[in-house]
C-alpha cells in the first residue's frame, strides 16, 4: 500500500490524521460510526449510508480481502470510510477474495483514511453526536477544510432516495437464476428507496418474484402490475424529506399488504400519521438487541439509520411490535386491519445475523392470507 498522507476534518474543528485509502481524493458526508467487527464490503456499499462517512469501530479491518459477491449496490453506497488498522494488499486471506480492501475502496471510487485513532472520534461522536465531515487526500489545509465542512448541508432535511433509486423498473434474478413470475407464486412490487441485493435475494428465497420500481413510481402503475404485495425498502437521509413517498404509501395502505423496513418502516408510519426525529448518533451496527412484543424472543439485529418513528405520535390502531433493549426506541409496527408492518432494523443479515430472517416468511403468509382480496 503506498503511503500518502489524508485528513479527516469535522464541522467542529475536531481532526484527525492519517493515510489515505482507495480513491486518493475527497469524500463529504455525515460522519457515523458502526460496530460491526465483520461485513465491511456489505456495509460501504449500502445505499443506506450514501451521504455519510463510516468509522469502523473494529480495530482491524479488510483481513479477508473483498470479492464482488459482497456487492449490496453497483453504484451507490458509503461516501467515504475511517480505519484504525487495515489489513496490506498482500497479506489477506480468504477462499471467496479477490482483491485488497484499499483496492476495492479505489473501484468503487471511494476515498478512506486509516491509522486514525478511532476509539477517540467515536467517544467524540458519541459525546456530540454525528457530524459533517471531510476526509480529504488531495488538500490538507485545516483552515479550508474547516470552512468546506461547515458549508456541507445537514443530513436532517435531506432528501436521497431519489439519487439512489433504479431509473426504471427490473425483475430481480437471485444469483442469476430466473425469476420470473410465473415460477413463483408472490408477485410483489419493491419500491427502490436503496434497496440492498440481500434483501431482494431474501424475498426471492421465501416464494417472492421482487419487481423494483423507482421511488416516485405512481401507485396506478404499481397497482396495473396486479402485486400481491408491495416491499417499502432501506435508503438514505431524513424520512421527513419524503413526502412523495408518503403519499404513495397513503394510497396503498389497505389495498395491498405492505411490509417496510429501516426507512420504509419510517415512511410506513408517517403514512399513518406519525412523526420522525433525529438521533443523536444513529444505530449502525450489526449487533444491537431488540425484543419482539408478540414471542418474547431477543433478537440480535442489523442497523443502519439516523432517525427513528416517535412512538408517541402512532395512531391507535397501529401497534409497536418490537423494542430496542439499549435505548427504547421503537423497531417495529403492525397495523393488522391494513394487512401492513415494518421494522427499523435490516433482517436480510447482510451483514449481521440471520435472527430476523422469518420475517421475510411473516410477509408471504400476510399475502397467502390476503389471497381473496384481488
Amino acid at each position: 500500500m503506498k503511503e500518502s498522507p489524508a485528513l479527516l476534518m469535522l464541522d467542529d474543528g475536531t481532526f484527525f490524521e492519517g493515510q489515505a485509502l482507495g480513491l486518493r481524493r475527497e469524500a463529504v458526508g455525515e460522519v457515523v460510526f458502526t460496530t460491526g467487527m465483520a461485513g465491511y464490503q456489505e456495509t460501504m456499499t449500502d445505499p443506506s449510508y450514501h451521504g455519510q462517512i463510516v468509522t469502523f469501530t473494529a480495530a482491524h479491518i479488510g483481513n479477508y480481502g473483498a470479492t464482488r459477491l459482497d456487492d449490496q449496490s453497483v453504484n451507490y453506497g458509503a461516501s467515504g470510510a475511517v480505519f484504525h488498522d487495515v489489513t496490506a494488499p498482500g497479506a489477506w486471506s480468504a477462499w471467496r477474495g479477490e482483491e485488497s480492501l484499499d483496492e476495492r475502496l479505489g473501484r468503487m471510487g471511494v476515498t478512506g483514511i486509516c491509522n486514525v485513532d478511532t476509539r477517540g472520534l467515536t467517544q467524540h461522536l458519541r459525546e456530540h453526536g454525528a457530524r459533517n465531515g471531510i476526509i480529504s487526500a488531495v488538500d490538507t489545509d485545516k483552515e479550508s477544510l474547516l470552512r468546506r465542512a461547515r458549508e456541507l448541508p445537514s443530513m436532517a432535511g435531506l432528501n436521497l432516495t431519489r439519487r439512489v433509486t433504479c431509473e426504471k423498473a427490473y425483475m430481480h434474478a437471485r444469483n442469476g437464476k430466473d425469476a420470473a413470475r410465473k415460477q413463483k407464486r408472490h408477485n410483489v412490487a419493491v419500491y427502490d428507496f436503496g434497496v440492498k441485493r440481500a434483501i431482494l435475494d431474501n424475498l426471492a428465497r421465501a416464494g417472492i418474484a421482487p419487481t423494483v420500481w423507482p421511488a416516485a413510481t405512481p401507485v396506478e402503475d404499481i397497482l396495473k402490475s396486479s402485486p400481491h404485495g408491495v416491499f417499502l425498502s432501506n435508503g438514505p437521509g431524513d424520512p421527513a424529506a419524503c413526502g412523495y413517498a408518503v403519499k404513495i404509501v397513503e394510497k396503498l395502505l389497505g389495498r395491498v399488504p405492505l411490509f417496510g423496513i429501516c426507512l420504509g418502516h419510517q415512511i410506513l408510519a408517517m403514512a399513518l400519521g406519525a412523526k420522525t426525529y433525529k438521533l443523536k448518533f444513529g444505530h449502525h451496527g450489526i449487533n444491537h438487541p431488540v425484543k419482539d412484543v408478540d414471542t418474547g424472543r431477543v433478537l440480535i439485529t442489523s442497523q443502519n439509520h439516523g432517525f427513528c418513528v416517535d412512538p408517541e405520535t402512532l395512531p391507535r390502531h397501529a401497534r409497536p411490535t418490537h423494542w430496542n433493549l439499549n435505548d427504547e426506541t421503537l423497531e417495529g409496527l403492525a397495523v393488522d386491519n391494513l394487512m401492513a408492518f415494518s421494522v427499523q432494523f435490516h433482517p436480510e443479515a447482510a451483514p449481521g445475523p440471520n435472527d430476523a430472517l422469518n420475517l421475510f416468511t411473516r410477509f408471504r403468509h400476510l399475502m397467502e392470507n390476503a389471497q381473496s382480496l384481488f
